[in-house]
């Protein structure tokens, strides 16, 4: 494995869990004894996956700020991810072509513009503009991390994706809160606190991280390539099926603290739990699940089970029972965590020797973000049509069953693999 490398799918082109033995020694002693740029790297890693989780807690509090109706606060989320969903295209070309440490830095940089002006935005059409800038440097950001603390990391690949996924939970659950404790003060509090963090880490990077080799070391990767590997039968079925899940994941993310109406702080400890549980099912549940029945069986079952939450929140909201909408929030954290392993482990079986498996899981991650923006832009919408809050509701329970329906499609042998490679999870984090 190779600083080349230009997403974290790629850490499994060179390295995968069967070449290399498990590190024995304990999370802690992992730990201690790595390099400095693997924790520069990580920390950023940390302050990058804060992004989504920080607005949950203060989109009230901007709403009566800036006087902003629902449909133009969810776009805060459908832009985001919208952006990501086109980055997906060029975050591997970009890294071939520039470098991963530049595209990386580059990615830093963008955060941090775009946390610092949205501290001072004066109408929400400006925030959304800003959030523009700011998913495409989450994109390119995420899409060479772990490359880097892979390739920096002291002993076996397994360490290295251990504290990734540490930053993956850290920055999942530390994100809603830290929004939540600023957001008490003020709604520019958290932009301003993230930019700040983030502006740490873009230096720390610039610094320390090694400089990039020349361009003839590196794996040429085309923009057109991730659209190319969806010609891939299973891909193409898998990645629609993650595409309807993915946009009920996001009407969570963007609905949800509307439905709920609350406070900064009870939000981000409600959106806490949910970054917490979704971590930890990730890299703990989705395993065991897969060992007992097969990867896609355990795709269906988490799918199923997020439908259920879905209708749960509906009867909460129908009711107006925010307590039952909060405790659906937190649960929902499961099924998502477990779909971030194990979904990407199903698309990621369909792979050749033909197809780098990097460009495999751009493409996937294409589509998948593709349904994430359109989620999260018809959800207010659906709201309004159907003159029910809880609508946006029952359509997420709809597109888990369409999901589910795309996945039973879905019949080759790999995917019924009753294991899952170690780094499934950290490309399924790259939809953070």
């Amino acid at each position: 494995m190779t600083t080349t490398s230009t997403t974290p799918a790629q850490s499994s082109d060179a390295a995968t869990p069967s070449d290399q033995p498990h590190d024995e020694h304990s999370l802690l002693a992992t730990f201690a004894r790595q390099p400095r740029t693997v924790w520069v790297t990580a920390f950023a890693a940390v302050i990058a996956f804060m992004g989504i989780g920080l607005v949950d807690p203060i989109l009230n509090s901007i709403a009566e700020a800036l006087n902003a109706p629902p449909d133009k606060l969810t776009l805060l989320f459908g832009v985001y991810v919208g952006v990501q969903c086109v980055a997906m295209l060029i975050t591997g070309w970009s890294a071939y072509r520039f470098g991963p440490k530049r595209t990386l830095t580059v990615g830093l940089s963008l955060i941090v513009v775009a946390a610092g002006i949205s501290a001072f935005a004066n109408g929400i059409d400006q925030l959304i503009a800003y959030r523009v800038i700011w998913g495409l440097g989450n994109a390119l950001f995420i899409a060479t991390a772990l490359a880097f603390i892979v390739s920096s990391a002291k002993g076996s690949q397994h360490g290295a994706i251990m504290l990734y996924e540490a930053a993956l939970g850290v920055g999942l659950a530390v994100g809603p809160l830290l929004g939540a404790i600023l957001g008490s003060w003020t709604w520019r509090a958290p932009f301003g606190g993230t930019a700040i963090l983030m502006l740490i880490g873009a230096v720390l990077c610039a610094v320390m991280l090694p400089a990039d080799g020349p361009r003839t070391e590196r794996q040429p990767v085309r923009i057109i390539d991730p659209l190319k590997a969806l010609r891939n039968r299973t891909l193409l079925i898998t990645s629609i099926g993650s595409a309807f899940y993915t946009g009920a994941l996001f009407t969570v993310i963007a609905w949800a603290p509307i439905a709920m109406g609350l406070k900064p702080i009870w939000a981000g400890l409600i959106f806490f739990g949910w970054g917490l549980l979704t971590a930890l099912a990730g890299v703990f549940v989705a395993p065991r699940l897969a060992e007992k029945i097969g990867q896609r069986g355990g795709v269906m079952t988490a799918i199923a089970t997020y439908a259920v939450v879905m209708a749960l929140a509906g009867i909460g909201t129908f009711a107006g029972q925010v307590w039952l909408i909060g405790l659906a929030v937190v649960l929902s954290g499961i099924p998502s965590g477990v779909l971030n392993t194990l979904f990407t482990g199903v698309a990621m079986s369909s792979g050749d020797a033909s197809t780098p498996r990097s460009v495999s899981s751009a493409g996937y991650s294409f589509l998948r973000w593709a349904g994430a923006a359109v989620a999260a832009v018809l959800v207010a919408h659906l709201a309004e049509w159907f003159s029910s809050v809880a609508a946006p509701w029952w359509f997420a329970a709809g597109y888990c069953v369409v999901a589910v329906i795309a996945v039973s499609f879905v019949t080759t042998k790999a995917a019924e693999a009753h294991d899952v490679d170690e780094d499934a999870a950290l490309i399924g984090a790259e939809e953070y």
